[in-house]
């Protein structure tokens, strides 16, 4: 994977939603650092001391609300749109339902149709690799979550297809790495748990997954952005490789230095699990990129994190 210049982005204006999350805040700071006019939206921007040294202009906006992404992307005028914002939850709880509706389709909707009306706009969508994939005969669907980002994929093509918008779409696999909030994801979780001297209740976790550093998935978004090749397309972005939940909870308990082996099967499995490898060769191939941290690096420097944090 070749990276990205400066010079590639140097002055360049750029919007992301969703900015104060796990992965739109990590793509937000490599876009500073590339010398981009980094404008973030969030229903609550970071206090100062949270946004640390860089440069990025924050935008208090609900994408719920059209008005409200129509003003901001009026005011700001970005030559790329990165729109990460969504509901993110794994649950199969009827109570997901209408959180991962009302805070996904809707501001995906909005934003696509904010972003119509400026000129030369390039949008680069954040999906999932959780979705189902009627082109290949998949009609199984794991999860409200799933669901919501499955429409608002079909929405992105929908807007490309009809009205000439530039868009990606990346789907993305599940991603790890150091100052994931939410600590109800597996690595967070055990990651957490074992350096408090807890025992993680865990599933039998037999379900091979897709595990993918986040500073390789932000990258991913860097490059689609300025592949002219890429609009229109959407692409899986992970390692291509599928490990089992239980292979990178023994890792965990390694790198973290427990002796006692992991005790699975304390929790059920979830219902309706999908493994779901991402095919990584279109990225590979269009976009040139692949993810580089090897995941036993990576979750190194995930408990490196939480551990300098404690």
């Amino acid at each position: 994977m070749t990276g990205p210049e400066r010079h590639d982005w140097e002055g360049t204006r750029v919007l992301v939603t969703g900015a104060t999350g796990f992965l739109g805040s990590r793509l937000a700071l490599r876009l500073d650092s590339l010398g981009a006019e980094v404008h973030a939206t969030s229903r609550r921007p970071p206090a100062n001391d949270e946004a640390g040294d860089s440069g990025i202009v924050w935008h208090t906006a609900d994408l719920r609300d059209p008005d409200e992404i129509r003003r901001v992307i009026h005011d700001v005028r970005p030559a790329v749109v990165f729109h990460l914002a969504s509901e993110v939850t794994g649950s199969r709880d009827m109570a997901a339902l209408l959180p991962t509706l009302h805070n996904t389709v809707p501001s995906a909707v909005n934003v696509l149709t904010a972003a119509t009306g400026v000129p030369g706009v390039r949008v680069v969508v954040a999906g999932s690799v959780e979705e189902a994939r009627p082109e290949l005969g998949e009609t199984l669907t794991s999860s409200p979550y799933a669901v919501a980002k499955w429409a608002a994929t079909g929405y992105a093509r929908l807007f490309h297809q009809l009205w000439g918008l530039s868009v990606t779409v990346l789907r993305v696999a599940m991603v790890f790495g150091p100052g994931q909030p939410d600590t109800t994801k597996v690595v967070p979780y055990v990651t957490v748990g074992l350096l408090a001297g807890e025992e993680p209740a865990l599933t039998a976790g037999r379900r091979r997954m897709d595990w993918v550093y986040v500073d390789d998935v932000a990258e991913a978004f860097v490059l689609a952005a300025r592949s002219e090749r890429a609009v229109g397309r959407v692409f899986d972005i992970g390692s291509g490789t599928g490990v089992a939940v239980r292979d990178v909870v023994e890792r965990l308990f390694a790198i973290v230095g427990r002796e006692t082996p992991p005790r699975f099967g304390a929790r059920p499995d979830r219902v309706m699990d999908v493994e779901r490898i991402a095919d990584v060769a279109e990225a590979a191939e269009i976009i040139g990129w692949r993810a580089t941290t090897p995941l036993d690096e990576g979750l190194r420097r995930t408990v490196e994190w939480y551990a300098s944090r404690r």
